[in-house]
């Protein structure tokens, strides 16, 4: 096996290489393969694509594609939850040093502006805003969370985004699954046509706005009456990072969301159930999916309905058999309690 290292193979098991993935694809089909073949693609045990046979050493059969995949969502969905609350500590921090600054005066330099700058009042915010906007010429990037997108929302930053558009700059937007039911929603993106580009996941961290990847914009406080001018080039670069992992793990707007694989139960009550598993209450897991707690709990009802249990404590059990209490995926089978196992589709 020499010569065949893993510097030969720097993948992971969602990208093999050809020669790995000819091999474990016969694996696949046939059961098990000679370990021979395996030789010249170390990266399919490196990965645990391939293991021993118990039965003959000789041979090797392959990990199942369900647990494959099963495997490769969890490490996602541990990669995004991890970079959401880096950001959360990385604004605390920010927030931090901000009211540390207020108590000092600023010398005075050549350079172009602070670091870090507290916009207190809408009017200061959207006089920013339009500032960056005039300086903008190459990429906006945005995350919008919160559910469905009022029209007054959407018209309010309509000017700046018409003359991006003029300028041949393009935007890419992270909403969350409940934004695809606004109408306002598609009639902007319909407006603005190839220069915006939109995905949507199940949640998505708070407001972000980032101009040509040199200055961000996020929210200084809850009630957004208040936000941070970002220029700082270290923490401008670890936005931009975050933004990017988030758009890789999302789904585009035009294509459709992935079927939970369980009769009766909506990709949006498969985020809950996950979520109910962690212990959440019915508030914040309304407000992390963007959606009303009243809409949440017509959820809850139609989980507890479907899976037949009598009680919360009962629903969390369910939730367990059923497998919803982590990252799914459209090619597992999952039973649920009371009905037929079904494959999704």
């Amino acid at each position: 096996m020499a010569g065949h290292g893993a510097d030969e193979h720097p993948h992971g098991a969602d990208r093999l290489c050809e020669a790995g993935d000819r091999v474990y694809s016969r694996a696949v089909r046939r059961g098990r393969v000679p370990r021979r073949d395996a030789e010249p693609v170390p990266c399919l045990l490196e990965l645990a694509l391939l293991h021993p046979d118990p039965d003959d050493m000789d041979w090797l059969v392959p990990t199942s594609p369900q647990e494959v995949m099963t495997r490769l969502l969890r490490g996602m969905h541990d990669e995004v939850s991890a970079s959401q609350r880096r950001v959360g500590s990385a604004v605390a921090a920010v927030e931090w040093y901000a009211g540390l600054g207020r108590q000092v005066r600023p010398a005075a330099s050549g350079a172009e502006g602070p670091a870090i700058r507290v916009l207190d009042g809408l009017a200061r915010i959207q006089a920013a805003m339009d500032e960056a906007t005039q300086a903008c010429t190459t990429e906006v990037l945005t995350v919008q969370p919160g559910g469905i997108r009022r029209e007054a929302e959407l018209s309010e930053g309509l000017h700046r985004a018409l003359a991006l558009r003029g300028r041949g700059v393009r935007m890419r937007d992270l909403y969350t699954h409940v934004a695809r039911h606004g109408q306002g929603l598609l009639t902007y993106l319909e407006l603005m046509g190839d220069a915006v580009e939109a995905r949507t996941l199940d949640e998505v961290i708070d407001r972000l706005i980032l101009f040509d990847r040199t200055v961000a914009f996020i929210p200084a406080n809850s009630e957004r009456t208040m936000a941070l001018e970002l220029r700082h080039p270290a923490i401008v670069e670890y936005l931009v990072t975050v933004f990017e992992r988030l758009w890789r793990l999302a789904i585009p707007l035009t294509a459709p969301l992935p079927d939970t694989g369980i009769e009766g139960i909506s990709h949006r009550e498969q985020s809950i159930a996950a979520l109910l598993a962690e212990g959440h209450q019915d508030a914040v897991i309304a407000e992390r999916l963007g959606i009303s707690v009243r809409t949440c709990r017509a959820h809850i009802a139609r989980l507890s309905e479907t899976l037949g249990a009598a009680s919360r404590t009962q629903l969390g059990v369910r939730i367990a058999q059923a497998g919803l209490d982590g990252p799914q995926h459209a090619t597992s089978s999952v039973s649920v309690p009371g009905r037929e196992s079904r494959t999704a589709r």
